[in-house]
Formats: C-alpha cells, structure tokens, sequence
C-alpha cells in the first residue's frame, strides 16, 4: 500500500456527534474526502438537514446519514447502531464531537456573566452529560461493536483548554463590573480534560483488540467573534493568529485511516504554539 493509498477510509462507516456543528461538518468533510461514509449523530433536526444538504453540493453523489439523536440516552444510540448494521453490516469509526461549547459568538447560553461560586448546578450537570457521560456512552454502544469486529478508531474532541486553564482576560471587557464579566466556566475545562482521560483508558483497554483511541485538541477557531476578543486571543499564540475550520480536516483524516495504524492513546494539538507559551 502505497502512502496516499494508507489515508484512504473507503467504505468505513464514521459516526460523528454534534454533526450538524462547524467543527462537525469539517470532520464530516475529512471522511468524505477519504472516501468513507460520514453519519452525524445531533439533537438538531434542521441543523442536520442543512448540514447533508451542504455536503451533497460540495460532495453531490457521495453517501452521508443523518439520525436525530441524543447521545445521553443509550436507548437512542442504540437505535442508531442497530440501523447501521442493518444497512451496512460495520461500524469503523467514532468522533466523539458533541460538547456544550460556551462560545463568544452568537450569545451562547452558557458563555456570561456567571462566576464560579455561581454557576448552577444544572449548568454543571448538562455539560457534562453531553460532554461526558455523551461521549462515554458512545464509546460503549459503538466502541463495543468495534471491539467485537476487532478493527475501529475513536478519537476524543477535546480543546486548548484540556491541556491549559482559560485565560479569563481575553474574555473581560473594559468598564464593566466584576460581578458582569464574562468568564470561560468550569465545566468546560473539566470536561476537556476529562475526555483525555477516556482517551488513556480506552486506549490501553482496548489496545490489543484492534480499536485504537486518540485525543484532538483543536483551539482558537476563528469564526465570527469581536474583533477585541480575536485581537487579545491572537497575542497568546506564537503563530499569531487564530485557525481557520480548514485546517482541521486533513489531521482527522489522518487520524482515522492506517496512515496513523501506530499511534493510541495519543493527544494531537491544533492550537497554534499556544499551549507552549
């Protein structure tokens, strides 16, 4: 096999949850590209619709498969197996995406002037059924369907901030009071540094069965937010600069075909140089 030949997935069916997203769609684009058979797990029924419809303009006659999904629920995540094997016979692949994602574009829910000592416990306990326990039970439906068939890659989406802490001044704004400063908050930390932890476990787990696991940690995604905020972010990073959603798709390719056949229990960074300052 030669090497372009090795980053190949044909065939392969890939599930990816939180499909419908911008990180989504961009994994969605990186099996397709390899010639596999994306299928995007996400609560979002119209997101879903416009996510395949956009691949079937970029990507016109290749196969993708929306389901409607909630990953907290193994009763729907086993729905979605049982209808995979039904029509294709395998499961290869899992991207464990899905995350409640406080982001400084767009008036996130969860991004605001909530400070730790009161962040609810509601809050708390969402973020890390999806980002967490989501990702767990993903991990058991689908991973055991790889382990049985003793071929299978997962890999974990974690961040910059699985590896680091927020930097809370990129986030604050002049003139206001302490008590309305936005903050980056807890449980998004510690559910990305949680999901490395899934990583190491299931890799050494399943090391000898023919399922490797590894952890992605994309950072900085440049994608509509103030340009104060862009401004301040870019000083941390030695490239200077936030990323672009292209820059990710050729590393999750490369992660989920033979190009990468050694590698588990491994962490690839996307974040610029900013976790070495």
């Amino acid at each position: 096999m030669s090497l372009l030949e090795q980053y190949k997935i044909t065939g392969k069916v890939v599930i990816i949850t939180g499909g419908a997203g911008l990180i989504g769609r961009k994994h969605t684009e990186a099996v397709l590209e390899g010639e596999g058979i994306p299928v995007l797990l996400d609560i979002f029924e119209d997101s879903l619709a416009r996510a395949k419809q956009e691949m079937a303009e970029q990507y016109p006659g290749k196969p993708v498969e929306t389901y409607v999904a909630d990953i907290t629920s193994r009763e729907s995540l086993e729905k979605v197996r049982d209808d995979l094997l039904a029509k294709y016979g395998h499961i290869d692949g899992l991207i464990n995406n899905a995350a409640n994602n406080p982001k400084m574009e767009g008036g996130s829910k969860n991004m605001g002037a909530i400070q730790f000592h009161n962040l609810p416990l509601s809050m708390w306990q969402d973020d890390m059924n999806v980002g967490l326990t989501g990702a767990f039970l993903c991990c058991q439906v689908f991973g055991y369907e790889m382990e049985k068939q003793k071929s299978g890659v997962i890999i974990n989406i974690s961040s910059d901030y699985g590896i680091i802490s927020p930097n809370q001044n990129i986030y604050r704004k002049e003139g206001v009071a302490e008590e309305d400063q936005t903050i980056k908050p807890v449980s998004y930390s510690v559910v990305k540094h949680g999901i490395m932890g899934l990583t190491k476990y299931l890799a050494t787990y399943w090391g000898k069965k023919g399922v490797r696991v590894n952890t992605l940690c994309p950072a900085s995604l440049q994608n509509g937010q103030d340009p104060e905020f862009i401004e301040k972010l870019s000083a941390l990073v030695p490239m200077g600069r936030m990323s672009r959603p292209d820059e990710y798709p050729a590393t999750v390719l490369y992660m989920l075909s033979d190009a990468s056949s050694y590698m588990t229990g491994a962490t690839v960074v996307l974040d610029g140089g900013r976790t070495i300052w």
